[in-house]
């Protein structure tokens, strides 16, 4: 028996945890809602580990045909292979541990039900983007998370913030996604099919430069920087931090921003034969990596830190992709799914005892009154740091080396991001867990440890964050690549470049160590031994006022896009809707009843009338037979 047949299990779980807690919600309990969405994951995760045992090779499983006019056809069909299951584990893994997170974060909320079925939901599409063996399905996916993530990020509907938010995440997105769908009319026209065994079967007649190849990854690589928020649609990321914290560790940690880069990873052998692609690739990455890194310096928002951060982590896994590095950037989005969901999670644990507080400048002194979540943060930031023998480290000098492999230059710019990140992170964890509490008396009284279904989660994710690297542990430490060598059959790149010496390599390390220790021991005089707290914006210079204000990208682009549609919008409305179209329906409908005035004179009720009328109508009848027979 094939485990892969029943492999739509794995979407059904998730799916039936929506339905129940949708629509037989009168019959589930607040705390049963929570139970059902972590039961139906968890149910998803034990077949992803049972597939991940079992099977071999690659395996594509047809269940029905979804699209048939012609001799065209779409197959509902599932692919089964190296890549599908390593995304299916990190997602039903780490959304399993946040979905029990959620029970105790969300308990008091008054619509938990809805906010289960939208978290099961989402679970569910994002499968079913990994899992697609054709683009179509991926592309199904691909929208249903981009949907899920509208109706979280909005989830607390009555700010009108949140539902900005949820209104510019939602249209950034759909900007990307129509470059993914004209890449897939043009997949079509050029290989006839949308699966991916027909489309990269066909290598040998691939030509490197070939400008339709070309054309079609530039199309997809624009569709991944909507999903994976890359420049220039970043901006809506930050703004989802309004949403649940759940929701920014599941959304913006392990599942829908990795949406893009497993898009590009799958698609790995139409990129390998585009230089330029690939080109942009690591342009964009690199720029995105140390652009979203230097805002991070200044944000005092202890979510808003993290999410530049995962603009900046997500900029790396593209800068390895760019690097033609496919495993690599698997590697570092796996180890960022666990540090990064962590980071998120402890986040929401300080939000909960401080009763709703973000701003780190009203932090301080936490480290006693939150001791599970100090330790684990404290792990969490050492691998985001990329410090060893934390996952961080070895994912991250992976990226380092690879880069150095190429050019010099890519390796400097490459270590200024993990410098930015180290100190952003340090600052961060400096201010909130150190020096005296400086929020208010009432807040102090009432500060609390998480309870266990919050904290549990951490020291999971906690371990993973910490052993997490060992999973591909390099040569250069004596091991194999195993994560490597597992997604080497999936992942295609042709690499001309020759591999690093062993003493290169561990000089590079070193200096990259030095240069992270020395950003270690700055922030610590600045933050901790001299107290130094967040400088107000009254007091900045032109570049920190710059930076701190994001570069007035948001400003630039409601001055660029926003007032010019609004105008356009507006004048369409006065006059094409209001003039044009009303005219033309209010005309429409005055010749009606003028018409209607004339044809009412006939029905006076005069059957002399009305027998004169049948008879005319019966002699012409006649006549024209009469005519047209003779």
């Amino acid at each position: 028996m094939k485990v892969e047949r029943y492999s739509f299990l794995i979407l059904l779980f998730p799916l039936l945890g929506f339905l129940i807690n949708i629509f037989a919600a009168k019959y589930v309990s607040r705390k049963g809602s929570g139970v059902v969405a972590v039961l139906a994951v968890l149910a998803s995760f034990i077949l992803a580990v049972g597939l991940f045992l079992t099977s071999k090779g690659a395996h594509t499983q047809i269940y029905f045909t979804w699209i048939q006019t012609g001799n065209f056809s779409i197959p509902f069909e599932l692919l089964i292979d190296p890549l599908s299951i390593t995304m299916m584990l990190i997602i039903t893994g780490v959304s399993l541990l946040i979905h029990i997170y959620s029970i105790g974060y969300m308990h008091d909320d008054e619509r938990i039900h809805t906010f289960f079925a939208y978290m099961n939901l989402f679970v569910c599409f994002m499968l079913l983007l990994v899992l697609g063996a054709n683009y179509p399905v991926m592309f199904i996916g691909w929208e249903g998370v981009g949907l899920c993530s509208y109706l979280l990020i909005g989830f607390w509907y009555k700010s009108e913030e949140n539902n900005n938010a949820a209104r510019k995440a939602f249209v950034m997105n759909r900007i990307g996604d129509l470059g993914f769908l004209l890449g897939m009319i043009l997949i079509f026209y050029t290989f006839g099919s949308f699966r991916y065994s027909d489309i990269f079967s066909v290598e040998p007649e691939f030509i490197s430069g070939n400008i339709t190849i070309t054309a079609i990854t530039v199309l997809l690589l624009f569709g991944a920087l909507g999903k994976s928020a890359q420049i220039p649609l970043y901006t809506w990321l930050p703004d989802a931090m309004v949403g649940p914290t759940p929701v920014s560790a599941l959304i913006h940690a392990a599942t829908m921003v990795t949406a893009g880069i497993y898009m590009i990873a799958r698609s790995s052998l139409l990129f390998s034969y585009s230089e330029m692609s690939m080109s942009i690739l690591l342009i964009i990455g690199l720029a995105t990596a140390i652009w979203a890194a230097t805002i991070g310096l200044f944000q005092n928002d202890i979510k808003k830190v993290l999410a530049y951060s995962t603009i900046s982590q997500l900029g790396y896994m593209f800068f390895a992709l760019g690097l033609g590095a496919f495993s690599t950037a698997m590697f570092h989005l796996t180890m960022h799914a666990f540090f990064k969901a962590l980071l998120f999670l402890c986040a929401g644990s300080i939000i909960h005892a401080l009763h709703g507080e973000q701003d780190i400048r009203k932090m301080g002194g936490l480290k006693k009154y939150l001791p599970v979540t100090y330790v684990t943060f404290f792990i969490a930031m050492l691998a985001i740091s990329g410090l060893p023998p934390f996952s961080g480290f070895f994912s991250k000098d992976e990226i380092l080396a690879k880069a150095f492999e190429n050019n010099i230059i890519l390796w400097v710019f490459g270590i200024v991001g993990a410098l930015l990140t180290a100190f952003y992170m340090f600052r961060l964890f400096w201010l909130t867990f150190y020096g005296e509490y400086r929020g208010t008396n009432h807040q102090m009284e009432h500060i609390n440890e998480s309870p266990k279904v919050m904290t549990i989660p951490l020291i999971i994710l906690a371990v993973l964050s910490f052993a997490g690297g060992f999973l591909n542990i390099p040569e250069l430490f004596g091991g194999d690549t195993a994560f490597a060598t597992y997604l080497s059959p999936v992942l295609h790149f042709r690499s001309t470049v020759q591999p690093l010496h062993a003493e290169t390599e561990w000089a590079i390390l070193i200096v990259s160590l030095a240069m992270i220790g020395w950003i270690i021991y700055y922030t610590y005089m600045k933050f901790y031994k001299n107290a130094a707290l967040p400088i107000d914006e009254s007091t900045m210079n032109v570049l920190q006022k710059l930076i701190y204000r994001k570069y007035y990208i948001d400003e630039i682009y409601i001055a660029l896009f926003v007032k010019p549609y609004s105008k356009i919008s507006e004048m369409f409305s006065a006059v094409v809707e209001q003039k044009l179209m009303n005219g033309i329906v209010n005309g429409t409908g005055n010749i009606s009843v003028s018409f209607g005035k004339i044809i009412k004179q006939i029905q006076s009720g005069n059957i002399s009338l009305y027998l004169f009328l049948m008879i005319s109508g019966i002699l012409l009848i006649l006549f024209f037979n009469i005519y047209f027979i003779l």
